[in-house]
């Protein structure tokens, strides 16, 4: 079953249900990422259900319970990420692909923008300023969102670290995060494994964890210290960065204002950089 055929099923399902059940069915259809991630304790929780009631859901949709049910929303979940899928429905859209990922772009930025908390922002402001050190955390696609982090916080005379995959494993490179250091991870699907087990592992030797994902179910969200959203549907690879990179221009951008004259002056000495001719052609224009 693909997701038109989930969505669709719940659709024609919910007029026919009573009202506990229906509340259920439209939670499902409205937070089909969410729940494909969640425990039916946790969608139970949320809510405020029994699990006999959520498995009684699952058989009146025709599924044997709860843990089928799950894995039809998990497939349909990861047939959006499969790139197989993704370039046979790009073919069939054809000439109509180019204004579809202008139009999809758009809306990540859209949403993105409207998950923007200004006291989010700010606590990550505070955050960053307490920090010891910070280290900028991701794996394949999400390492470019980590490694604009880590880039910016260096322009700004900030002690930043950048975590991704190379000759040491993740685990391996997290090892001597401690208490009053803060880690940023990226975290865009497929989610990985190891960056869960890392940054568990962060949170456990006391380390402040923020989290930018594309949904509160990412796995690495469970040990946050702060969270933050951006949209990343693509209509071609699975991931699109735009709207992480978008939130990571936001709050680095913020932040460089926040930090005051300590921000200026590295921004100072990074002018004179740009003024180097040995690694710059100045008749081109000077631009960081």
């Amino acid at each position: 079953m693909n997701r038109e055929e989930l969505e669709s099923l719940l659709r024609d399902k919910i007029p026919t249900l009573p009202k506990k059940a229906r509340k259920v069915a439209e939670y499902l259809l409205s937070n089909m990422r969410e729940v494909a991630f969640y425990s039916i304790g946790e969608v139970a929780d949320k809510l405020n259900v029994s699990k006999a009631q959520l498995v009684r859901v699952a058989r009146i949709l025709g599924f044997q319970g709860y843990a089928d049910l799950k894995t039809a929303l998990q497939m349909a979940i990861l047939e959006q990420i499969d790139p197989v899928t993704m370039l046979a429905r790009a073919k069939e859209r054809g000439e109509g692909l180019l204004p579809n990922i202008l139009d999809t772009e758009h809306a990540n930025l859209d949403n993105t923008w409207r998950m923007l908390d200004r006291e989010k922002i700010n606590d990550f402001v505070e955050l960053v300023k307490k920090a010891k050190n910070i280290y900028c955390m991701g794996w394949g696609i999400s390492s470019l969102v980590a490694e604009t982090f880590y880039m910016r916080f260096r322009v700004m005379g900030l002690t930043g670290h950048l975590i991704k995959r190379g000759s040491l494993a993740i685990l391996e490179q997290v090892r001597g995060i401690k208490e009053g250091d803060m880690v940023i991870v990226c975290e865009l699907p497929s989610y990985v494994v190891e960056v869960t087990e890392a940054i568990t592992k962060c949170a456990s030797q006391k380390a402040t964890i923020v989290t930018i994902t594309d949904t509160a179910a990412a796995p690495v969200c469970s040990v946050a210290t702060l969270q933050f959203y951006a949209s990343a549907l693509s209509p071609t690879f699975g991931s699109s960065i735009i709207g992480p990179l978008f939130l990571a221009h936001i709050l680095t951008s913020v932040l460089s204002v926040e930090l005051g004259e300590t921000a200026h002056e590295a921004l100072e000495e990074q002018v004179q950089f740009l003024h180097d001719e040995r690694i710059f052609h100045p008749v081109f224009g000077l631009r960081y």
